[in-house]
Formats: C-alpha cells, sequence, structure tokens
C-alpha cells in the first residue's frame, strides 16, 4: 500500500491511499511453479521405484537380471537433479505463497535470485533429461558397432517408465523454461514503467 499527499483546490491537503491490485502474473507464476513441482516429483517417484527383473536364457544357460536405475549414471543423474527441482520448486513456491500473503512485494535483488536459480535448474533438468534420453535410445535400438544389445526388449516396463517418466521431466524442463521468460517480461515491464 503507498500513501501519497494530494493537494486539494481549496489548498487542503489529504492522503490518498494507493491499493495496487494483484496482478494476474502472481499467479500464473504460483501455477507454474506448482505445476514444476508436480512434474518433478511425479518423475522422480516413477523412476526412483521402477525396477524390473527377469530371467534371461542365453546359450543353454539361465541367469537372473535386474534392472534399476542405480545402475546408469545418467539414470542418476536424471534421478537426483529432479529431486532438486522438485525441492527447489516447493521452496520457491513457499517463498512465493509468503510474500503474497504478507502483502509485501517481493525485492528486486529476490526476484532476480529466484530468476537465476529458475534459469539453473532449467538447465540442470535438460542437462539430465538429455543424458537420460541417449541412455533410452541405446537401451531401445542398441548400437551394432559397440556390440550393445537391446535393453528394452527384456525389461520393457522397466523402459515404459523410464519413458513416461522422461516425459514428465521434458515438461517440467519446459515449464521452467516458462517461468523464467515470465520473470524476464515481468522486470521487462516493471523497468518500462
Amino acid at each position: 500500500m503507498t500513501t501519497h499527499t494530494k493537494t486539494n483546490l481549496d489548498g487542503v491537503h489529504s492522503d490518498v491511499k494507493v491499493v495496487q491490485r494483484p496482478t494476474k502474473e502472481k499467479s500464473h507464476d504460483l501455477f507454474l511453479r506448482f505445476l514444476g513441482l508436480s512434474l518433478t516429483l511425479v518423475a522422480t517417484i516413477l523412476v526412483g521405484v521402477d525396477n524390473e527383473t527377469k530371467v534371461i536364457s542365453y546359450a543353454e544357460m539361465k541367469f537372473r537380471a535386474t534392472a534399476k536405475w542405480e545402475y546408469m549414471s545418467a539414470m542418476v543423474f536424471f534421478v537426483v537433479s529432479n529431486a532438486i527441482a522438485c525441492s527447489y520448486a516447493a521452496a520457491s513456491l513457499v517463498i512465493t505463497v509468503m510474500a503474497r500473503s504478507s502483502g509485501t512485494r517481493k525485492s528486486d535483488l529476490t526476484d532476480l535470485v529466484i530468476t537465476a536459480l529458475d534459469l539453473v535448474l532449467m538447465a540442470l533438468l535438460f542437462s539430465a533429461n538429455g543424458a537420460a534420453c541417449a541412455v533410452g535410445v541405446i537401451a531401445q535400438k542398441g548400437n551394432k558397432h559397440l556390440q550393445w544389445m537391446k535393453v528394452c526388449d527384456v525389461f520393457d516396463a522397466y523402459c515404459r517408465h523410464m519413458t513416461a517418466a522422461l516425459v514428465l521431466s521434458i515438461i517440467g524442463s519446459t515449464v521452467f523454461l516458462l517461468l523464467v521468460l515470465h520473470s524476464v517480461l515481468k522486470l521487462h515491464y516493471r523497468s518500462r514503467s
């Protein structure tokens, strides 16, 4: 709330209170943060609980093989990145809701720090998604030159869960990109006024 002093025609001073209305940008920001939190949380849980064990026959031998996310460093990077993004989204959502409920506007420094962290998390998620996607393509198609066999033919349920988690994480990365664009546009319009 801002107070301005106004002089009437009679020369009498009166205080006028200007109330700033909550803008739509805050509700968009809250919605995007909640969406990013939800998507990265579900992607983390999907991969974290995903494992599949099969009995494989090869050259008259039978052995048990298990597919877990811990066995591939790219998948570990994927899970950790999504967990970090989920935690950050929860923290930034709490900060945004607290600032909104208290009625005080966040400082420019807080906006700048949150925008910079949104950018870092977006880059981290896109990087993790790229690594997981590369491993997924090798698991799906194999590599004849290096004699890497297809894995998704054997562990089909595991690969389907990983694909679903990857799609959710890519959407989550895009949500963080939208948060960065929203913040940049907000700062641009604030500087023009």
